[in-house]
């Protein structure tokens, strides 16, 4: 015999009501079907991946629909994160704040004249020393920086300084990157780094004669809270 007709419903004796049990045993069936079916979506969903093979599933279960860029990031609320000031000079100040599924990332850019810009730099030193490119990085995947309109930092090679600035950081240590994020865009030639998490990459852009632009950037553990409730002037200041 075929074994596809192994699983047959029993034939009914006459006068049990063969035809009633028939149907019973037809909806038992498919109803046993759609819970086995149910459970594996459910299973597939607890283990969604990302694009580098990590597992997701705490991370959507966390954030949900909210992984991406965060909306009602100001730049106040970005430079109390980073524990860095906005100077009260500064013009076209800009944030953005990226929620992943290993870490998130804050951005803060703002301009200043070139002797208002030494006069911060002076004020929020680096790790070592202020650092300047070998050469512009032409590979850079264009994302942070670009999500608010500008170029990113590690493009430049002229006119740029960069160095980590840790505010409130007694000592240096290994690295100031949690674990998983992304490697320092140029080398630290002194291996000046810190563990302190609020240590911020700073890169300073003499694009003009008379004007600066400050990059921030900090890499920040998963699930920080509470992020700011959407705005219309998510990311202006």
């Amino acid at each position: 015999m075929n074994d596809v007709y192994a699983y047959q419903p029993p034939e009914s004796p006459p006068g049990a009501g063969g035809g009633r049990d028939r149907r019973r045993w037809i909806i038992a069936s498919v109803v046993a079907g759609l819970l086995v079916l149910s459970g594996s979506v459910v299973a597939a969903g607890l283990l969604l991946l990302d694009g580098s093979g990590e597992s997701t599933s705490g991370r959507v279960k966390d954030h949900g629909a909210d992984v991406g860029w965060a909306e009602g990031i100001t730049p106040a609320w970005m430079s109390g994160h980073m524990d860095l000031d906005i100077p009260a000079t500064a013009q076209s100040p800009q944030a953005a704040y990226e929620v992943t599924s290993r870490f998130d990332t804050g951005i803060l850019t703002f301009t200043l004249t070139r002797p208002e810009a030494e006069a911060y730099l002076t004020e929020n030193p680096p790790q070592g020393k202020w650092l300047e490119p070998t050469a512009a990085q032409t590979d850079v995947p264009a994302h942070d920086f670009t999500h608010l309109g500008l170029p990113e930092p590690e493009t430049f090679k002229k006119g740029v300084r960069y160095g980590y600035v840790c505010p409130g950081a007694a000592e240096t240590t290994a690295s100031p990157e949690p674990s998983g994020a992304p490697d320092m865009p140029y080398e630290m030639e002194d291996g000046f780094d810190t563990s302190d998490k609020r240590c911020v990459r700073l890169y300073a852009h003499e694009y003009s004669p008379q004007r600066t632009r400050v990059y921030l950037r900090a890499h920040f553990d998963p699930g920080i809270s509470p992020l700011p409730a959407a705005s219309p002037a998510a990311s202006a200041g």
